[in-house]
């Protein structure tokens, strides 16, 4: 008899715990649906309890399979599931995600309902009713953690992947979530400390630091830190452990990509067509925005005498074609199609900067001994960055590439310990292995 699993992993054991858990999200999405046709408006507590007590009961008991049996990461059937080798299933479900993410931008009135059930917990948290913002928050930190619980229960038997999941769901609900909130709540600006300058683009333009530094102590704080972080620890840190201590550690846009993207990290583009592509783009992006950002100040240094108010067309223009269309649509949304790094690839100005320093000037590398490899594929096939990891291996070339983000899934499942992760001395980095 053969077993129809409505696992994005097929595992063969825990059917009935899966069909019970996907039910249950399901009962949280029509919630959802009734609550922004109006129900929310009216009964916004009992929706609240609904969509939350759903999601959380439905994410854990479906990841429930994954901590038992032995372990050890299982992709079986993983390439021929029409919910994760772009079949008709992932289609619905990124087509779902991306209308989902054009609403929010620009047809928040439609979503009304649906905002008004994240009141009690945004008047909790902030004092203040909820807003579409707030509402996508708490939606995004809940998406990490419940599929960070599933993941850690994926990868158990590896420690750096459980600790660096354990990290991005951290650095998600402290530092993105409760933290933001909470200064709202004290009559503080909203601040985001785990995102700075470029991905942050906003935090270096001239009247966001007006504002902030005007707020008081706080805001004044807030300056320095991100100018710290974006000028002396993001080069420090980059030099001694490459771009993965943020990509793979703290940043929120890589922890929905690992939690919730990880069934669809095979679907990457590793052609060296898509590659081409990505160093253009990505780099295109971090152009712009540092454009941006020297028009902007240039412009506030002449009191506005050069540019005038077309000054804001720059931020405006950047705003809406990378912070919104290519950042939340587009990267987010075209997970079950593209992968789950289609914004770390192609788009992100942060991810760009960090790679010219990792291919440049850092001690990491992944390093590879040839000899043992066997030329299974795991290590390409799982690498959510589009790279041939095992063309370096068999050639036993150490692993530089600036895209790499060091999520250590290639390491993961080598079955043969071909690939380490490591941070060692400046020097060598580029010569290859001898047999």
């Amino acid at each position: 008899m053969q077993d129809h699993s409505l696992s994005i992993a097929k595992p063969t054991e825990g059917l009935l715990s899966q069909k019970i858990g996907t039910s249950l999200i399901a009962a949280a999405l029509l919630c959802a649906i009734i609550a922004a046709f109006g129900q929310g408006e009216t009964q916004s507590a009992l929706f609240f309890w609904l969509i939350i007590v759903f999601i959380f009961a439905g994410g854990i008991i479906f990841s429930i399979p994954y901590f038992k049996g032995i372990p050890g990461i299982k992709n079986n059937g993983i390439m021929h599931s029409p919910a994760t080798n772009r079949g008709g299933i992932a289609w619905g479900i990124g087509i779902l995600m991306t209308g989902f993410y054009i609403i929010l931008y620009w047809f928040p009135q439609y979503l009304e309902g649906l905002i008004r059930t994240m009141d009690p917990l945004s008047n909790i948290l902030r004092n203040k009713a909820s807003d579409q913002w707030f509402l996508y928050g708490t939606l995004y930190t809940l998406a990490v953690i419940i599929m960070g619980i599933r993941f850690i229960g994926k990868y158990r038997s590896n420690r750096y992947q459980v600790l660096r999941t354990l990290s991005v769901m951290f650095f998600q609900l402290g530092f993105a979530f409760l933290l933001p909130a909470f200064l709202l709540k004290l009559n503080q600006p909203e601040f985001y400390f785990s995102y700075f300058w470029p991905l942050k683009y906003s935090y270096l333009f001239p009247n966001d630091i007006n504002y902030l530094i005007q707020s008081g102590n706080i805001g004044v704080f807030m300056v320095f830190w991100g100018l710290v972080m974006t000028f002396i620890a993001t080069p420090i840190l980059t030099y001694n452990y490459g771009k993965r201590w943020y990509c793979s550690w703290v940043c929120g846009c890589g922890a929905l990509a690992e939690t919730l993207g990880d069934p669809y990290r095979q679907n990457s583009d590793k052609s060296l067509k898509a590659w081409k592509v990505e160093r253009w783009m990505v780099h295109s992006v971090l152009v712009f925005v540092t454009l941006t950002t020297a028009l902007l100040w240039l412009n506030s240094w002449k009191n506005g005498t050069i540019l005038g108010d077309a000054s804001g067309l720059f931020s405006q223009c950047y705003g809406f074609l990378i912070g919104s269309v290519f950042s939340g649509v587009i990267g987010t949304g075209f997970y079950p199609i593209m992968g789950s790094r289609v914004w770390c690839r192609f788009g992100c100005p942060m991810a760009a900067i960090l790679g010219l320093f990792q291919r440049f000037k850092s001690k990491f590398r992944i390093t590879t001994n040839g000899g043992q490899c066997i030329s299974c594929g795991n290590c390409s096939t799982y690498c959510e960055m589009g790279i041939d990891v095992r063309a370096y291996a068999q050639k036993g070339e150490n692993i530089i590439r600036a895209s790499c983000v060091g999520c250590g899934i290639c390491s993961a499942v080598c079955p043969r310990g071909v690939l380490n992760l490591e941070n060692l001395a400046e020097e060598g980095r580029f010569e290859s292995y001898k047999r």
